[in-house]
């Protein structure tokens, strides 16, 4: 078993990962009180060996001073990406920006074996994002940790949904870590061994049922209106056809990236028809229809057009099922929204255990000798 803390835990997605992997966490931190709620109740699938109750605690207060006796093996997180995201200001002075940084002071302070930093991909690439890029690197140096930033697609790795993130790794040097580049090629290396093609929305639907069936409460009820001036792009999912940030989606390949904003009228569509009847796509007809100049329909769309549920959305982002969710419903979809998918960190998860027995394997080899 593998000892680890969970910073800014939200629902628990990387701790489902992580404990799949054989991580057990002795330290769970999360502020949203529904989400404390959510993880509580899943304490095993979690992987977490606390026995006090799991209460809403700010990163930005806690204190691990004194954890590095405890050998832990890794610190893993996502701090809020909201200061990033390219869906939002991606404002430098937001708060949340530098949330980060508490987390690289909890990693010196715990002095553990390696750590993860996960957060949206415009953190890695984006030119806005430099200096905190760099700044996050001089930190981890000079705590004692070789590192390596690596994007992404869940899609990849077997997840049912075109998400992209950013993971920023990082291995103690005194594990006689690689060097930085080296690093990134024996985590390049590991992931490979994990890529998998992912089943199709159409899929994980069909496994649930239509949207009210027992299997598959019809947890939204935000009715679609069709747009009254539609804002066309070349491909039916894409533009606004309908009302709201909800915007259909293709259900034989995988799910766009689930938003946090999900609940209402931003949960995506889908058709029941087409999945369920065999029926050819409403949203291609009606797309082609108003793509050779004709007129937009007005009021509210067939009803074979509904969102998606919450144990869809809990599906495409992984979570096993009999995952339990705490909170109200809209509090629910933005737990799943704002969650990593728990298949793609097991993969970073496991792809870290590797490297961590490598890593040991030749430290004691050293030692022998």
């Amino acid at each position: 078993m593998r000892r680890a803390v969970s910073l800014f835990s939200g629902a628990g997605g990387m701790d489902v990962g992580f404990a799949k992997a054989g991580f057990r966490t002795a330290v769970v931190a999360e502020l949203d009180v529904a989400a404390c709620q959510t993880l509580e109740a899943n304490k095993d699938l979690i992987g977490h060996t606390g026995s006090a109750q799991i209460i809403p605690t700010s990163v930005c207060d806690l204190n691990l001073e004194g954890s590095k006796s405890l050998d832990f093996d890794v610190v893993f997180g996502g701090p809020p990406c909201q200061g990033f995201s390219v869906a939002g200001k991606m404002d430098p002075d937001d708060e949340r920006s530098t949330l980060v940084y508490d987390f690289m002071r909890l990693v010196k302070e715990v002095s553990p074996k390696s750590f993860v930093l996960e957060n949206v991909k415009a953190l890695a690439v984006s030119d806005r994002w430099e200096r905190i890029r760099r700044k996050i690197a001089r930190l981890a140096s000079e705590a004692g940790y070789a590192t390596a930033l690596i994007v992404l697609n869940a899609t990849d790795y077997g997840v049912p949904q075109a998400r992209e993130r950013m993971f920023f790794i990082g291995v103690r040097k005194d594990l006689l870590a690689p060097t930085d580049i080296n690093l990134r090629n024996s985590v390049l290396a590991e992931l490979q061994e994990h890529k998998a093609l992912h089943p199709t929305l159409r899929t994980i639907i069909e496994r649930f049922g239509p949207s009210g069936s027992q299997g598959n409460p019809a947890t939204c009820t935000a009715k679609i209106m069709y747009a009254k001036a539609p804002i066309l792009r070349k491909s039916p999912y894409a533009g606004m056809m309908f009302n709201g940030a909800g915007r259909p989606i293709p259900v034989n390949g995988a799910s766009p990236t689930l938003p946090a904003s999900m609940g209402g009228n931003k949960t995506p569509i889908v058709d029941e028809a087409e999945i369920f009847e065999g029926e050819s796509s409403y949203i291609e007809r009606y797309h082609a229809h108003l793509m050779r100049g004709g007129k937009a329909k007005t009021g509210e769309a067939p009803r074979r057009l509904r969102r998606l549920t919450i144990s869809e959305c809990a599906a495409i982002q992984t979570f096993p099922a009999n995952y339990s969710f705490k909170g109200s419903k809209s509090s629910i979809y933005k737990q799943i929204g704002n969650a990593v998918p728990c298949q793609l960190a097991f993969v970073v998860a496991s792809s870290l255990a590797a490297i961590l027995e490598k890593c040991e394997a030749s430290k004691t080899l050293v030692a022998a000798e």
